[in-house]
């Protein structure tokens, strides 16, 4: 049987225990009596056993002097705990019929609430005396102890030696609540239940609360008729709280299911580690049995010890292991740091990885790739568990589960190797996660009695009245689908990891962002350097080219047919110079002026370009153009018709040894919100191999007396591109063509 489902069979058990106002019973035990003052120390509610000397409406200081005075002590003490305070034994009555009563006093609200707790002891102070030896011994054999479960044996025998009941039970909730019971002392009267566990509806969850605020509760009688407190409400026109009461009358529930475990006595004691409640010391005896308010107390402190050397030992515990772990943590930071990649760190060393957790098996997941340490479920599954924890968005850094078909039901295929997950964010926006797994540790539970009948509704009680299951003996049941628990040290351990994690990558991104500045810097200086020296270039060019074509024309016929050539060369070369200085300048211009985008119509823009390209193609050459539907861009149009002009002309001087050029202008289906646009020729195209060198400054693959060109042209296209926040790239086969893709970002609204 899988345990999720008896969970989820028994949270119907417990609905209606859970509403059960344990705590506004509105009546007490009858082996003592309540009493309830106001400011001024009128009684205002009484149990129905009270004296005949204390009636409700009478002052404190006129019925009874002594527990008045003992009422302005413990008002002026200032006392706030939870749980009642013992103020002392005291004798009531007349001279021959005198009764000893332990006084016990609470505040609630604005009242001050008085039990008196019935005993044969006058003194109240020689049963604590007795019992100090014993609590002496306790303390030194809890140092000596070496295990939790020896701690709690420990607990056991001292208390059943204190009260003598028949049985004494140290009782453990889980995360559920259910509860196992640790250790046991006993006489052999009643049955044993060490080991067994007992279902959450045994203690519903109001109930729970209480143990958590009044340590101490006794039954001394399960038979027992209810004592009223009257009036039913106190003056704000509420019933009484008795969270905190010593008599406080238990649920008919409760006292149905003492008689079926076959007890008509018990006690328990809260074990609060950290103010939460981590179990109880349960108590029962087969017939009736009283426990003295002193020995009570002494069971109170005893349990208290033990809670600290509980905490004490876990901690410690706990400590050994943050040790162990932090240095495996120290190595793998070293590892992280030393590569360029965390991840290199990580994955170049599974051993530490897995033992930083120690887990069977891990994963690094980001979006485009899936690495697997150890034993783990198939790639495919991982990928299935990444895309769950990233649907689970920012709500958790850190998800620890021993029990991972519960939450993600695919994990029940891959059960013998994932049942546990701890996982780590590193990345919320690019969803990279930090994955360990442990395997199923199938394991058999025994419930004290079948967990899924832990109550029965009463057909004559209405929906809501239940009586508690009858059967306790040993029911049994398969666990499967969970893994051994991540400790504390554990799930701290990942935690770290992610912030060394976070900080190795914050570092990369500071020294990045460092670079980038120091680019940046150089870059403004270098354009402004180039258009510095372009802009200074340009008129000198000029006048060599001027000059020489005045000397050529008015000079000419002085000059030799081989002075002529100097001078046309000297034209030729000054031109192409200039030419290459007005394209400097036009680069070191596109990183200082600002994108002026606007919507237009690619097609129209292309054939406005076509026609200036044409006036320089020779009259004697065919060349076909082919340009499909472009549709509409957003871009700066003056900038994007350079990127245009320069393809279309690289297309046109490429082609021209062909019978037929063929210039293709398209637009492809949309890529990742982007608009993709292609100029195609069947020119002269280029060696793959060198696509890189394409588009870098000066960069040509053809001699210049091949063709023309300054080398510029692409750098300024993908420069223009770029700027737009699209890609360029190219394709080409030798003597076969080429192709330029770019691409435009789609405005959002389209």
């Amino acid at each position: 049987m899988n345990q999720h489902n008896t969970a989820a069979r028994l949270s119907l058990d417990l609905t209606a225990c859970d509403r059960e106002p344990i705590h506004i019973v509105g009546s007490v035990q009858p082996h003592g009596f309540l009493l309830a003052l106001d400011a001024s120390g009128r009684i205002v509610q009484a149990s129905a056993n009270a004296p005949a000397a204390a009636p409700v409406g009478a002052r404190l200081e006129t019925a009874f002097p002594i527990l008045d005075a003992l009422v302005r002590r413990y008002l002026d003490g200032g006392q706030s705990q939870d749980g009642a305070t013992y103020l002392r034994t005291v004798a009531l009555g007349p001279e021959d019929a005198r009764q000893f009563y332990e006084v016990a006093a609470h505040r609630i609200d604005d009242l001050v609430v008085l039990e008196l707790e019935e005993t044969e002891d006058a003194s109240g102070d020689a049963g604590l005396d007795a019992l100090t030896p014993r609590l002496r011994a306790f303390v030194e054999r809890l140092h000596a102890a070496g295990s939790v479960e020896d701690l709690c044996q420990l607990l056991a025998e001292d208390i059943r030696h204190v009260t003598g009941f028949d049985r004494a039970l140290v009782y453990r909730f889980d995360r559920d609540w259910h509860g196992t019971v640790l250790a046991e002392d006993g006489n052999g009267v009643l049955p044993s239940y060490l080991d067994l566990r007992f279902p959450a509806s045994d203690i519903p969850a109001q109930a729970r609360e209480l143990y958590r605020r009044n340590r101490l509760r006794i039954i001394p009688d399960a038979g027992y008729a209810p004592v009223p407190i009257r009036p039913g409400t106190t003056p704000a026109g509420k019933p009484l709280d008795l969270s905190q009461s010593v008599l406080r009358s238990v649920s008919p529930v409760h006292v149905e299911y003492m008689r079926n475990m076959g007890t008509m006595a018990s006690m328990s004691v809260s074990i609060l580690v950290d103010g939460a409640l981590w179990g109880l010391v349960s108590c029962h005896n087969q017939n009736p049995k009283r426990v003295p308010l002193q020995a009570r107390n002494a069971c109170d402190f005893l349990t208290q010890i033990f809670a600290l050397q509980l905490s004490a030992k876990v901690r410690g515990e706990q400590a050994e292991q943050r040790l162990a772990l932090g240095q495996v943590q120290a190595r793998l930071l070293a590892y992280m740091a030393e590569e360029e990649s965390f991840i290199d760190g990580l994955l170049n060393h599974p051993d530490d990885v897995l033992a930083l957790v120690n887990a069977s098996g891990a994963a690094v997941v980001t979006a485009d790739r899936c690495r697997l340490l150890g034993s783990t479920p198939p790639e495919r599954e991982v990928r299935a568990l990444y895309e769950w924890l990233s649907e689970r968005g920012e709500a958790e850094d850190v998800v620890a589960t021993d029990a991972l078909a519960e939450e993600f039901s695919r994990a029940e295929g891959f059960a013998d190797r994932a049942s546990g997950l701890l996982a780590i964010s590193i990345s919320k926006r690019y969803a990279s996660y930090v994955l360990w797994f442990r395997p199923e540790v199938v394991r058999t539970v025994k419930w004290g009695g079948n967990p899924v009948k832990a109550a029965r509704p009463d057909p004559a009680g209405g929906p809501d009245r239940l009586h508690p299951r009858k059967s306790f003996e040993i029911w049994k049941e398969t666990v499967k689908g969970r893994s051994l628990p991540w400790s504390v040290p554990e799930v701290e351990a990942a935690k770290d990891l992610r912030a060394s994690v976070l900080g190795i990558v914050l570092r990369r991104a500071e020294e990045l962002a460092a670079m980038s500045e120091e680019l940046q810097r150089s870059n403004k200086e270098l354009e402004a350097f180039s258009y510095s020296v372009s802009h200074d270039l340009r008129a000198p060019f000029r006048h060599i080219v001027g000059y020489a074509n005045l000397l050529k024309n008015r000079e000419g016929s002085h000059l030799t047919d081989k002075g002529r050539h100097y001078v046309e060369t000297i034209i030729e070369a000054a031109f192409s110079a200039g030419t290459l200085v007005d394209n400097l300048l036009s680069f070191s211009q596109m990183g200082r002026h600002a994108l002026n985008k606007v919507s237009g119509d690619l097609n129209g823009l292309v054939e406005e370009v076509r026609r200036k390209v044409l006036r320089d193609v020779p009259p004697d050459r065919t060349v076909r153009w082919e340009i499909g539907p472009l549709g509409r861009v957003h871009a700066d149009p003056v900038m994007l018709r350079l990127v245009i002009e320069n393809l279309l002309s690289n297309a046109v001087k490429y082609s021209r040894g062909r019978p037929e050029a063929v210039i293709e202008v398209g637009r492809l289906p949309p890529q990742d919100h982007e608009a993709v646009f292609f100029v195609r020729d069947n020119g002269v195209g280029f060696d793959m191999a060198y696509v890189e060198k394409l588009f870098g400054v000066f960069q040509r693959l053809h001699r210049v007396e091949e063709f023309e060109g300054t080398g510029i042209g692409l750098a300024n296209v993908r420069r223009i591109v770029e700027r737009h926040g699209g890609r360029t790239w190219a394709e080409g086969v030798p003597d076969r063509g080429a192709t330029f893709y770019f691409t435009l970002p789609l405005r959002e609204e389209a």
